[in-house]
């Protein structure tokens, strides 16, 4: 059995579940894989997946577009590059407590933002609140990364960055009333998000466990497609979180997430290149990467669909 680890974007979710359904029904060992799913509970998020991946700690790591973008175009990092995308559609959102009553983008002017410290986060932010009049001025806070969430609901930020069909639902089940600004709502052609990296390296050196991988992991997606509850015994208590040991949330959180795996055509983890290039050309008429970086992102493809075994 090959060790093989994957970085998750977060501590256990449902936008993990294919992963947990694929490990609990041995899809991975079937493979000649001994798959390790990696939350960032182990260290208290001190680094990213992206960085784990970029020093070969891990085979995997799951992370927004923005971080491949990222590397990408850093001559002095290594060229990771996206083999899957984990979502279709972008199902996150800048959200405040409808309590607040910043209940527009640009009323987050002046006002403190909890940011995860990526790359164009908080330029995006900025052009959110632009595109709805304001002068793009809020405040960056930079809080520990899994206090997040709390920040906001203890009235410490105005406003973040979450996941509608985890964070959305929790806020829904204890009647925390949200405002939801989602990207595509201001122009921002966001891309895939989160989206598995590969070290071109390791790719490299046994492509074969990437295919294994990959092919073990769609058939954990594609049985959520019929069976959400699947993903409430794949996650039940899977780490020491409050949320993992509600399975009335779980089972709802899986029902809204699911339709965001598949394309139309139901498949999982394809990516198409416009989408990406939608995305690049959008950082550079913003100017949020230079024209040094863009001939960088344009040099090689940012994604690859060749390790995914339909």
């Amino acid at each position: 059995m090959k060790k093989f680890i994957m970085a998750l974007d977060w501590t256990a979710n449902t936008n993990h579940s294919g992963f947990f359904v694929a490990a609990q029904k041995g899809f991975y060992a079937d493979e000649g894989l001994d798959v390790h799913l990696r939350s960032t509970s182990t260290d208290n998020y001190a680094r990213t997946p992206a960085h784990l991946l970029a020093n070969k700690e891990v085979h995997v790591a799951m992370a927004p577009s923005e971080s491949v973008i990222a590397y990408r175009a850093n001559p002095q990092k290594p060229t990771l590059t996206a083999i899957a995308a984990v979502l279709q559609e972008d199902a996150s959102a800048i959200v405040s407590l409808r309590s607040s009553g910043f209940d527009r983008m640009r009323k987050l002017d002046r006002n403190r933002y909890a940011s995860y410290n990526a790359r164009f986060e908080d330029h995006i932010v900025a052009e959110m609140i632009k595109k709805d009049g304001g002068n793009g001025e809020h405040i960056k806070i930079i809080p520990e990364k899994l206090g997040i969430w709390n920040t906001l609901l203890e009235g410490k930020a105005a406003a973040t960055w979450v996941f509608m069909p985890w964070e959305g639902v929790m806020a829904e089940r204890k009647q925390v009333g949200l405002n939801a600004f989602y990207l595509k709502d201001f122009d921002i052609p966001y891309g895939y998000s989160p989206v598995l990296l590969a070290h071109p390296d390791m790719l490299k050196e046994d492509s074969e466990a990437f295919v294994r991988f990959l092919r073990a992991s769609n058939k954990g997606f594609q049985l959520l497609k019929n069976d959400p509850e699947l993903a409430v015994e794949a996650l039940f208590e899977k780490e020491n979180l409050e949320e993992l040991t509600d399975k009335a949330f779980l089972l709802e959180s899986q029902q809204q997430i699911t339709p965001y795996y598949f394309d139309k055509a139901g498949n999982w983890g394809l990516m198409q290149e416009q989408r990406w290039l939608d995305f690049i050309h959008w950082l550079r008429n913003k100017e949020l990467v230079s024209e040094e970086e863009f001939e960088n992102l344009l040099d090689s493809p940012l994604f690859t669909n060749e390790y995914i075994n339909l």
